[in-house]
């Protein structure tokens, strides 16, 4: 499946990466500080992508240890060096503190070593204090080659000719604590090893009727604690950056009380491990152990987990994040000159960007001076954004105001599923429930989709603490029954409409809208909320159930890819969901290591297989022999799972065998990941303040809902959460086949190409300009 056509949303490659040579160039990759899920799939971007270029790419084992150390630390790699490392947690080429490269001595020795291999590119991954110790390093460079010179080390020829040294950064740390980027390298993967944990401990904590107290890391920064609390819906979490009001104590006592008086069986409480009170003392999980049993008397338990967040497969995110920035990262090195500052590839919504190194680093450092000062909300202001979105989400979820505080607005605000089902729409009905009752709505539920609102099936009345699940979904359009459900808005005085599905939930929307003329009981705000696997809905880059899907078909991969070990010379087909959209395949392709994925949006012909077969039976060559193909259901009528199966089986006799596995519904199945409970918690929230807007302005004044802005899509455009008219998006829309007429994930399918040693042309028009650090999530 050749890449050379392949284009960028625009249509158009503006600056092709053939124009970057690393010919005679030399790129030293290193992991330091602690490590990180997701830091293997970045070392073996930057090894493939250097090679790619042509430069040559060189292993610095151990961290800066290894540089200072030389010898076999520093090793050339190639290309299967990097074979079969994605799911791997950790790093391979190892991790160390090292004291001798904080003096000028050690950082001698470490400038002799890369210089006697001509590495003058060096990709740091790691911490603020590993970036911040690189850009010393480069700012020390010449006057260390002048003293090596000086003394004999080098000679004196290698000063001019390696005269200057290119760093770039990748961000590799669990914590998210580094500004200037939206996640870093590891975050998204020690969130799952929480949210594991945290199912597991809701069911035993059930069975016993006990309060956990959770600690999970965060020395410095909170992320992980909030985040994890909004996913999971924690009764009380401690932050370094948000510490409790004074009288926390009693206040939480009073609320896990009022817990048990609801019957609820368990309670949970997330702990950051750098959580401290406002005079910044430190608030530990024991202490609060023992004010629940001292005070409440509640069987309690502490689980503090420690290095397991670390551990394990990086997921789906962090693979594609890594790999990402890898690739950003040997573009920047070939792209640098001798004024360009060492800069840190980023996450900026749908971007890999650039940032001044050091500017995100005196970012990072002011949260901390700030949180030393007892600035607690130029902390938080200063994490970002994001970060405090998350906050003020949590606070409205988690705070319950008495009934009489709660001012009534007697507006009916219903909710319906529509479509397939997508993990993670149980969050969003959650957080819409919640968020609307606290704004004095009543929040009803809507059973069997537009089908059953159409039957008149019982619109239930939902409360704070009741847990939706398995709200009967369907797929039947309003169309045919526009009559029968406006007959049920108007029986039960429904104000206000929030839709959560998927691409027919949004067809739907487009009926409801139509039909206003003539019945005005449609006349109300309406607002979808995008949930389906597919991801295939104009308007947001992102639906509620696709992360929890990619990470279905990643995991799927890992085992089958494991399953084949034993195996030599085996090429597996695996077909995923996704309708005409490849979003599951493209993705799930860059994730898992895939050779090939093939999908609607880029057309392939038998040639295109025939050279996909002969780049596998050249890879059988190698050590590397096996072989992974992933196949969209709906990419092509007549190539089929079983026409490519078979023409494999056949082209490849003699030289490997075949395997092929649909995926199928189980892609629809499984816990939400901590992403989609955390996407649908936040969004679903957005959407019900919308609609309370909405309510306000009508207020008294009977006013009925008409123009195009009260009938909305609520999604994610790059990083902004925008409400966009449905009937706008019906010009960005491919009815036919269900998608956007534009989708941003296609320009990173020659990502999975590249680093599947296939040649392709990558568009790097976005790249190359370094911005300034804005107080983005950390």
């Amino acid at each position: 499946m050749d890449a050379d056509h392949s284009q960028g949303p625009k249509g158009s490659l503006r600056k092709l990466l053939e124009h970057l040579s690393g010919a005679g160039k030399a790129i030293g990759v290193l992991t330091s500080g602690g490590d990180a899920q997701g830091m293997n799939a970045a070392v073996r971007a930057v090894v493939r992508m250097g090679i790619y270029v042509g430069a040559k790419v060189y292993f610095i084992y151990e961290g800066y240890q290894g540089m200072v150390d030389g010898g076999s630390n520093i090793a050339e790699a190639d290309w299967e060096s990097v074979s079969s490392i994605l799911q791997v947690g950790g790093t391979i080429i190892g991790s160390a503190r090292c004291q001798a490269f904080r003096t000028r001595e050690g950082r001698l020795k470490a400038a002799c070593n890369l210089v006697q291999r001509g590495i003058t590119n060096l990709c740091v991954i790691g911490g603020d204090g590993s970036l911040t110790g690189a850009n010393l390093f480069r700012k020390e460079w010449s006057g260390l080659l002048e003293e090596l010179a000086k003394n004999g080390h080098i000679e004196k020829e290698a000063v001019q000719r390696y005269a200057y040294l290119n760093v770039v950064g990748m961000v590799g740390s669990i914590d998210n604590d580094f500004c200037g980027t939206d996640m870093t390298i590891g975050t998204d993967s020690a969130l799952h090893r929480i949210i594991e944990v945290v199912d597991a401990i809701m069911t035993t904590a059930q069975s016993h009727q006990r309060t956990f107290v959770l600690e999970v890391m965060g020395r410095h920064c909170g992320y992980l604690a909030l985040v994890s609390a909004l996913a999971c819906g924690a009764d009380w979490v401690f932050l370094p950056e948000s510490p409790p009001e004074e009288g926390w104590e009693e206040q939480m006592c009073v609320k896990l009380s009022e817990n048990r008086a609801r019957k609820k069986r368990l309670n949970i409480i997330i702990v950051a491990e750098g959580a401290i009170d406002t005079q910044n003392k430190p608030i530990t999980s024991e202490k609060i152990k023992e004010l629940v049993v001292t005070q409440l008397g509640y069987d309690t338990r502490v689980t503090i987990l420690g290095h397991v967040q670390r551990g394990g497969t990086p997921s789906a995110f962090d693979r594609i994040l890594a790999s990402r920035m890898g690739v950003e990262a040997v573009i920047a090195l070939l792209e640098a000159t001798p004024d360009t500052p060492a800069c840190v590839v980023s996450l900026s919504g749908n971007h890999a960007v650039r940032l001044p190194l050091m500017e995100c680093v005196q970012m990072t450092q002011d949260v901390q001076k700030a949180m030393d000062e007892r600035r607690f909300q130029d902390a938080v202001r200063l994490r970002g954004k994001s970060f405090a979105g998350n906050l003020n989400t949590y606070k409205r979820l988690a705070i319950k105001l008495p009934d009489d505080q709660i001012p009534k607005t007697n507006c009916n605000v219903a909710v319906i599923n529509v479509g397939a089902p997508a993990a993670g729409m149980n969050a969003a009905v959650r957080s819409a429930v919640r968020v609307g009752i606290a704004d004095g709505h009543r929040m009803l539920a809507i059973y069997d989709g537009f089908d059953g609102f159409a039957k008149g099936q019982d619109c239930l009345e939902l409360g704070v603490s009741d847990v939706i699940l398995n709200v009967a979904i369907f797929s039947a359009l309003p169309g045919k029954c526009l009559e029968e459900i406006a007959m049920q808005m108007r029986m039960h005085c429904i104000n206000a409409l929030l839709i959560i599905g998927g691409f027919e939930a949004y067809l739907g929307l487009l009926e409801l809208s139509a039909a206003r003329e003539k019945h005005e009981e449609f006349c109300v705000p309406m607002v979808m909320v995008p949930a389906t696997v597919s991801n295939n809905v104009p308007g947001s880059d992102f639906s509620i159930g696709a992360d929890t899907a990619l990470n279905t078909i990643t995991d799927t991969c890992d085992r089958i890819k494991q399953s084949a070990s034993g195996t030599k010379r085996r090429v597996f087909i695996i077909e995923t969901m996704g309708g005409y959209c490849g979003y599951l395949a493209n993705m799930g392709g860059l994730a898992a290591g895939a050779d090939a994925a093939y999908i609607f949006e880029e057309p392939f012909d038998i040639r295109d297989l025939q050279s996909n077969v002969e780049h596998l039976t050249e890879k059988m060559k190698t050590t590397i022999q096996r072989g992974l193909v992933l196949r969209n259901e709906s990419c092509s009528e007549n190539y089929t799972t079983d026409f490519i199966y078979q023409l494999y089986s056949e082209e490849g006799k003699g030289v490997f065998d075949c395997r092929k596995n649909v995926l199928g519904h189980m892609q629809q199945g499984g816990a939400p990941s901590p992403f989609d409970r955390n996407f649908g918690t936040k969004i679903s929230a957005r959407a019900m303040e919308w609609i309370t807007a909405k309510l306000k302005e009508a207020r008294g004044r009977g006013k009925k809902f008409t123009t195009d802005d009260s009938v909305c899509v609520l999604g994610i455009s790059k990083r902004n959460v925008i409400f966009q008219p449905v009937a706008e998006l019906k010009k960005e829309t491919d009815f036919e086949h269900r998608i956007p007429k534009e989708q941003w994930w296609l320009k990173l399918r020659p990502l999975m190409k590249i680093l599947a040693k296939y040649k392709a042309s990558y568009d790097v028009s976005d790249s190359g300009q370094l911005e300034h650090v804005q107080p983005w999530s950390v």
